[in-house]
């Protein structure tokens, strides 16, 4: 299918049956005076009353408990940039979907037309009472890491911008096991970082708590090498400022053992590659086309290991992967916040999904009856059946362990 092609489908898709992808549906019956005298007036007054006498009561008697807010102001929605909250719904909407189609969650779409992170935060405050976590989505940096720990430090549910942890998550997962594949220790791999945005601070600071060392992370903008000399960082990018190294991205990349695309299309080079070193990891996620392409990549080396966000090649890193499953375990222990020990876990059970033999269903998906774990499959497929199962409960136990979960559904070992 052509670009065009896919232009016109999508546009068909989105209007067919009903503008839009999401309806609402009830759980209760109306069917009858006596339904309708529960589900309102007189009898709804019940569970009003006793919410206000026992506010822990809205999980038995309200979705809260499976409700999440998909929010975004959209300043940064998918490689389209600010192009504002009315035009993000679609996007949203889409979340909302995959939500409920993943992990059985209910989500609401909210657009708030707010660039001020003063103005946003204090909206999603006043709405948090309808939500059981509340999904940050599509919020340019910085701006987004002031809003984010606000929110978290301002609200007792779970608060999570996926295009930050939703991306370092699944880029964990997928270094985990490109370890593995080429037989080295993740401690010792030299990690070049190209896009200092959102997802790539996030990577970093997640591939650091993993056990890479600091001095094993380079970040680069469009400056090249993010330096400690330079007077133009931002606090995040300052964190990551090394005096070690300088220069352009090629100079970097120079035998790095992984290359993390979180950029512009076309940055990363055959040549860039040829200087990698022994059985280079490449990750080139920006979206929808990669800093280099999968023939690109390894016609320059066969030996390479590549991924990016695409679903037309091998080895998707796609936050599908992530946020349906690791809001699924947050809810059900009704977590307080979701923190590094969820998010690692996560990471570590896609990882172990993984190395598990593939489903025949999943092959057949696929269309590659041969998958099996390996270089060309470091990460579940997102149609994967297991996910829904294995990484929540992953999730939920690492939550209740931390100390964050207010309930405990599931034994402990």
């Amino acid at each position: 299918m052509t670009e065009k092609e896919l232009h016109a489908e999508a546009l068909r898709y989105h209007s067919q049956n009903g503008a839009g992808k999401l309806e609402i549906c009830p759980t209760k019956p109306v069917n009858t005076p006596e339904d309708l005298s529960l589900a309102y007036s007189p009898g709804v007054a019940a569970p009003s009353l006793a919410i206000a006498a026992d506010p822990e009561r809205v999980y038995d008697y309200t979705r809260r408990g499976n409700l999440v807010g998909v929010i975004s102001n959209g300043s940064a929605v998918l490689g389209l940039g600010n192009i504002g909250a009315l035009a993000a719904k679609p996007v949203m909407e889409g979340k909302c979907v995959l939500f409920k189609t993943m992990a059985g969650i209910d989500a609401f779409d909210i657009e708030i037309d707010a660039q001020d992170p003063d103005t946003f935060v204090e909206c999603v405050q006043h709405i948090a009472p309808t939500f059981g976590g509340i999904n940050l989505e599509d919020i340019k940096a910085p701006e987004c890491f002031e809003i984010e720990r606000r929110l978290i430090e301002s609200l007792d549910i779970p608060v999570m911008h996926d295009d930050q942890h939703g991306t370092a998550i699944i880029v964990t997962a997928a270094l985990i096991n490109a370890a593995v594949c080429i037989g080295k220790e993740m401690s010792s791999m030299r990690i070049v970082i190209n896009g200092a945005g959102a997802a790539a601070i996030a990577s970093a600071r997640m591939l650091r708590r993993s056990g890479i060392p600091a001095e094993n992370i380079v970040l680069c903008d469009s400056r090249g090498v993010v330096t400690t000399s330079r007077d133009d960082l931002t606090p995040e990018k300052r964190e990551f400022a090394t005096s070690r190294l300088s220069g352009t991205l090629a100079q970097a990349v120079v035998d790095a053992d992984v290359f993390l695309g979180v950029s512009k299309a076309g940055l990363l080079t055959a040549p860039m590659v040829r200087t990698m070193a022994e059985r280079p990891v490449i990750l080139a996620l920006a979206n929808p086309d990669p800093e280099i392409t999968r023939d690109e990549a390894l016609a320059a080396r066969p030996d390479a290991i590549y991924a990016s966000g695409r679903s037309d090649v091998p080895n998707q890193v796609n936050n599908l992967l992530g946020f349906p499953y690791i809001f699924r375990g947050a809810l059900d222990v009704r977590a307080r916040r979701i923190n590094y020990a969820m998010k690692f876990a996560a990471a570590e059970a896609l990882a172990g999904l993984a190395r598990r033999p593939v489903p025949e269903e999943v092959r057949r998906l696929l269309g590659r009856p041969d998958a099996i774990f390996g270089p060309d499959y470091l990460i579940p497929s997102p149609f994967d059946p297991r996910l829904r199962d294995i990484v929540p409960a992953a999730v939920a136990k690492a939550a209740i362990e931390s100390g964050v979960a207010n309930r405990h559904p599931i034994p402990m070992d």
